[in-house]
């Protein structure tokens, strides 16, 4: 028997609201097939349909219970899998008429989640939001949730396997909690000591299946796991840039957002959002050749303003030029300040992605003539060390005057040192 015929077969069932547009039900439909396949299923059968109001009792009308009930039947499923979120009441009648599992779109993420976790923090956070959503659903399936404990010392009111089911699952939320705080904790030391020193944070967003981790092991010579699938990274990761372009910069790879995304995932992956909230820019990174990207940006963006992230300085970085073939990408990135066009498989607009980082973080490129004082021989080593020395002289004072070309933003944390000082141009003709 080969891997194909092992897979569990399911019946995927995509319940449109009559307030979407005809495009976004079509994107939504398209998404919530990859996620099946992702989830390691096969797709006997695909159920659509429009509602306008819930039924109470099984999501969808009778007829379309008695619909799924018969493909599920005849294809022998053993799952059936709904683009919406069910309650658990549904959940429950559902599973009862049709006489196999249901999953809901929450549950087929958790699902997910938990097949890609690879870290400490990562499978925390999974086990988390699957306890989470777990919580409210222990009454499924049960037929010993109501019998009382019984024998010597445990006669009595006692209590029922639920109310102990729920309790045990209190106490280990409560035990992840403490553990994820504790992860947390030394994450923000991290942080802090990344804060004291002159690394700057920058930090990769987007669409699940962007592109992300390909670009961030470009830019940081690591090699994660990379994947032309949904939420191939499930861990937020900073490393060090590798770029030489780039001096002084901090990358994060974080996890792929998604339309609709559980509210227990926002809560449970706080470890990425700290991440983003103490990024000092975010790179917006957009798979151009995804024909949906359009919504996914816009969904992306509400994502970020729901997370109060919507004014941090953000690049789109605009990845998979080479799939649309797409050429002169320099040229397209020098017409618009905030995107840039590349190609993280050819390599190409690198360049212009590392003048808008470091346009974004250290300003404009000026060259201006300073002074420093005879004490800071040190700080003269680093400057011609930097490589932004372009002339020497020394003033009739006997002081060191360099022609420096720096960065903006790292000229003026170098006027708070003592002894380093700006000549004014006027003063500059004058010498010359």
């Amino acid at each position: 028997m080969n891997f194909e015929e092992k897979l569990p077969k399911s019946i995927i069932v995509h319940i449109d609201r009559f307030s979407l547009s005809r495009d976004l039900q079509l994107e939504a439909l398209q998404e919530f097939k990859e996620l099946c396949l992702s989830s390691g299923t096969e797709v006997c059968a695909e159920v659509s349909g429009k509602i306008d109001r819930p039924s109470p009792n099984f999501f969808v009308k009778q007829g379309k219970v008695e619909e799924i009930k018969e493909l599920t039947r005849s294809h022998k499923a053993t799952l059936v899998i709904f683009n919406n979120e069910l309650s658990p009441s549904q959940e429950r009648n559902l599973e009862k008429f049709l006489g196999a599992r249901v999953l809901d779109r929450t549950s087929l993420i958790l699902d997910i989640f938990a097949t890609r976790a690879s870290s400490h923090i990562g499978k925390l956070q999974v086990e988390l939001a699957q306890l989470t959503h777990l919580s409210t659903r222990l009454v499924r399936g049960w037929s010993h949730l109501e019998r009382q404990k019984g024998g010597i010392g445990l006669r009595g009111p006692g209590e029922t396997q639920l109310e102990t089911d729920r309790r045990l699952i209190g106490h280990r939320i409560k035990s992840l909690k403490k553990r994820l705080d504790k992860a947390h904790n030394q994450k923000e030391v991290n942080r802090y000591a990344r804060r004291k020193g002159k690394e700057m944070v920058v930090a990769l967003v987007g669409y699940t299946n962007a592109g992300k981790t390909t670009l961030f092991n470009y830019l940081t010579e690591n090699d994660l796991y990379a994947a032309n699938k949904p939420f191939a990274t499930l861990d937020s990761v900073t490393r060090k840039n590798s770029q030489p372009e780039l001096k002084h910069i901090l990358f994060s790879d974080t996890v792929g957002f998604i339309s609709n995304l559980p509210t227990q995932l926002v809560e449970s992956f706080k470890a990425t959002l700290d991440d983003l909230s103490s990024a000092d820019l975010l790179l917006h990174v957009v798979d151009i050749s995804d024909k949906d990207h359009r919504f996914k940006v816009k969904e992306v963006e509400k994502i970020l303003k729901e997370l109060g992230l919507s004014d941090k300085p953000v690049i789109r970085v605009n990845n998979k030029c080479d799939k649309l073939d797409i050429t002169r990408l320099e040229d397209l990135s020098k017409n618009d300040k905030d995107q840039v066009w590349l190609s993280s498989k050819t390599y190409e607009g690198f360049q212009s992605l590392f003048d808008a980082i470091n346009l974004n973080l250290k300003g404009e490129i000026s060259a201006n003539w300073i002074r420093l004082n005879p004490e800071l021989g040190w700080l003269r080593s680093q400057l011609y060390a930097s490589g932004g020395v372009l002339e020497e002289r020394i003033s009739d004072e006997g002081l060191i005057e360099l022609h420096l070309e720096s960065f903006q933003n790292d000229l003026i944390k170098l006027l708070e040192i003592e002894g380093f000082t700006l000549i004014e141009k006027k003063q500059t003709q004058e010498a010359i």
